[in-house]
């Protein structure tokens, strides 16, 4: 028996491939399917199952793709309404693979059709659990995503999750390893650990909602408490991953090399956003005006999906040359799924063709110090927790989740400074205010990581209902 868990840090997301006696189970697979496809040949096994945990919404699966090129079906749990072919498993189903089984077992909660995979060795002992977003390892899935769907309150959905680890998940052997489908830094959850793999007694004794004692009020309100609202993509996501998609090589082979030219044209005549994915650095000292930075060595999906509200306005690529079909795939993997091209030999071939470009004015985090001095304008994009543990009295929050909420606070006719952690939001944030007419910002090389390096005084803020 052979478990892999193939970990993607950029969504915080865990797929599986499992393989026992020449045959192959994946359990929640990425959009571009052809790793799974390789590995299963270099075994020379064969893809016999494909499951989901449910119909996620921070990503697009590669279920339907998988499907279509092996043959191998479908699987989800009860509840599941999924617009093509699948089998809805009964709870409790049991599916052979080689030498060993898979059980599914049916915890609906933070969805109605969410389900967790109970692997049972060839001895028939329990083994691993394959979670999905039940259970996390600190946390629980998110019991907000499915309430429309499921004409339920978040308390409603908190309380049938509750029953579902109860009844489902806690009585497992404590020795049961746990695969989640995410860790830390997905919005799936919200105190996910940076571990990736954990025990069911590991979770009995460190996770907060699987505490022996807790009652189902109990659960209801801690994880329901600060659920922040999730990405603007996630329905989207869901939608996908319910009804079908296009083929992520389809959508490759669509996208365009552009020769600076063209790419102009292109862009003038399309509308398109022109997504520039370099470092932030290079972003700062020279782009196409009027594009909007999101680098792909950081969380490049998830802050795609969060700040990019129309998923077909057409797409144009910069990017570090060798990585365009690189950004497609990631772009397709929260589906955005409009990429019309991306320009051929990278931002030199723009500046070598003559035309304008801009730039982002930087300070280092010593030139804040002194500015400080005088009333200056600064504004934090970190995100609320982050702030929260410690801030410049004198920067309010504006968090980059939520800066479309925040404009009106920038000013138009005077210099302002944004800082994130370390530089790469701040950048974000300053392409998207540059895009809007906001010229006069300024970013602050570092971040809060370099300002407390200085002798800027910080502050750490006391939330009142923790006041005695």
């Amino acid at each position: 028996m052979k478990i892999e868990q193939i970990y993607t840090g950029c969504l915080a997301q865990g797929a599986y491939y499992i393989e026992s006696n020449g045959e192959v189970a994946i359990i929640d697979p990425l959009r571009e399917v052809q790793p799974y496809i390789d590995k299963a040949n270099a075994d020379n096994a064969t893809i016999k199952y494909i499951f989901e945990t449910h119909f996620h919404a921070d990503f697009v699966s590669g279920h339907v793709t998988l499907a279509q090129k092996t043959g191998a079906p479908i699987v989800f749990g009860p509840n599941a309404t999924p617009e093509y072919d699948s089998i809805v498993a009964t709870d409790g189903q049991v599916f052979q693979l080689g030498e060993i089984t898979i059980t599914c077992l049916h915890t609906p909660g933070h969805t109605m059709e969410s389900s967790c995979y109970l692997l049972k060795d060839k001895t028939g002992k329990d083994y691993a659990l394959f979670s999905g977003d039940t259970v996390f390892l600190g946390d629980v899935g998110r019991p907000d995503l499915a309430q429309k769907a499921a004409h339920m309150t978040q308390e409603e959905l908190a309380g049938i999750l509750f029953d579902s680890i109860r009844t489902k998940i806690m009585p497992l052997a404590d020795d049961v390893i746990i695969y989640p489908a995410h860790g830390a830094g997905s919005a799936c959850g919200k105190n996910l650990s940076k571990e990736t793999v954990g025990t069911i007694g590991d979770q009995k004794a460190t996770n907060y909602a699987l505490r022996a004692n807790m009652t189902r009020e109990e659960f209801i309100a801690e994880v329901t408490d600060g659920l922040l609202p999730p990405p603007a993509y996630f329905p989207m996501n869901v939608k996908l991953n319910k009804e079908g998609y296009e083929n992520v090589e389809t959508i490759i082979n669509n996208a365009k090399a552009l020769s600076a030219k063209e790419f102009e044209i292109v862009a003038n005549e399309t509308n398109a956003l022109i997504l520039d994915v370099r470092n932030e650095n290079d972003f700062a000292q020279g782009h196409i005006p009027n594009s909007i930075f999101i680098g792909i060595h950081g969380a490049f999906a998830p802050w795609v999906g969060a700040l990019i509200l129309d998923f077909k306005q057409p797409i144009l690529l910069v990017t570090p040359e060798g990585k365009e079909t690189e950004t497609i795939k990631r772009l397709a993997r929260v589906g955005y799924d409009a990429t019309i091209g991306y320009l051929e030999g990278g931002i030199d071939a723009w500046k070598n063709s003559g035309f304008e470009i801009d730039t982002v004015n930087c300070i280092s985090a010593e030139t804040l110090e002194e500015k400080l001095k005088e009333e200056i304008a600064v504004f934090d994009v970190r995100k609320p927790g982050e702030f929260s543990a410690e801030h410049l009295n004198e920067a309010p929050s504006t968090p980059l989740d939520y800066l479309n909420e925040h404009l009106s606070e920038f000013p138009k006719d005077i210099e302002f400074y944004l800082f994130c952690a370390g530089g790469y939001r701040s950048m974000i944030a300053a392409s998207i205010l540059k895009a809007r007419g906001y010229n006069n910002v300024i970013n602050v090389n570092g971040g809060f990581a370099a300002i407390k390096k200085t002798g800027i005084k910080t502050s750490e803020f006391v939330c009142p209902s923790t006041l005695k």
